[in-house]
This record gives C-alpha cells, sequence and structure tokens, in this order.
C-alpha cells in the first residue's frame, strides 16, 4: 500500500507565503499523479492542482496565480507553494496520488490544516 504524510501548514500571516510538502512511501508505482485539494469552512472539498511524473501541471479554477505544484521524484515528494496568502486561503489542505493508469485507486493524505490571519 501507499501513505501520504503532509507537513508545513500552520498559522501565517495575510501576505505571508508557507509551502505544503506530501511525502509518498510504500508501493509507489514511477508513473503517476500527485496533487492537492482543499476544503474551506463552509465549503465542498474542491481540487487545487496536479501534476505528472514528467512535470506536466494542471491548475484548477484560479489557483494558478499564487499557487505552484512542483515534485521532487527521487524524495517521492509533491510540493504546494502559496504565496500573497490570503484569508480565503483558510482551509484543510489533502494531497493525493493515483497511478497515471489506470487512475485508480487514489490514496489520500489526513489532511493538513492552513490557517491565514489577517
Amino acid at each position: 500500500q501507499v501513505q501520504l504524510e503532509e507537513s508545513g501548514g500552520g498559522l501565517v500571516q495575510a501576505g505571508g507565503s508557507l509551502r505544503l510538502s506530501c511525502a509518498a512511501s510504500g508501493n509507489i508505482l514511477t508513473n503517476n499523479i500527485m496533487g492537492w485539494y482543499r476544503q474551506a469552512p463552509g465549503q465542498q472539498r474542491e481540487k487545487v492542482a496536479t501534476i505528472t511524473s514528467g512535470g506536466t501541471t494542471d491548475y484548477a479554477g484560479s489557483f494558478g496565480d499564487r499557487f505552484t505544484i512542483s515534485r521532487d521524484n527521487r524524495r517521492n515528494t509533491v510540493f504546494l507553494q502559496i504565496d500573497n496568502l490570503k484569508a480565503e486561503d483558510t482551509a484543510v489542505y489533502y494531497c493525493f496520488t493515483v497511478p497515471f493508469y489506470p487512475r485508480t485507486p487514489y490514496t489520500w493524505g489526513q489532511g493538513i490544516q492552513v490557517t491565514v490571519s489577517s
């Protein structure tokens, strides 16, 4: 099985930056997709961004301006850089990984809290 360990969250002042990390371990296929979702208070969980093992990125909605997804294949780790943090970025952030084919099963992290203080 695959396990995901998230780190880097916490309380950050508005206008600042942080980088979330998610390290995968276990039976990981080389060709995979990793990414991030988030769930803000009172809202449904929404996709933020994904990245393939080859480095192809996709950003959902309007996340491309202040969010940057990257990965380190040697460490099996995906990152989410968030710049110019805003209060509305407050949410629980979840990372995932899934084999490129057949795009199942998804493995999820437990979620990490990001709280932005104004």
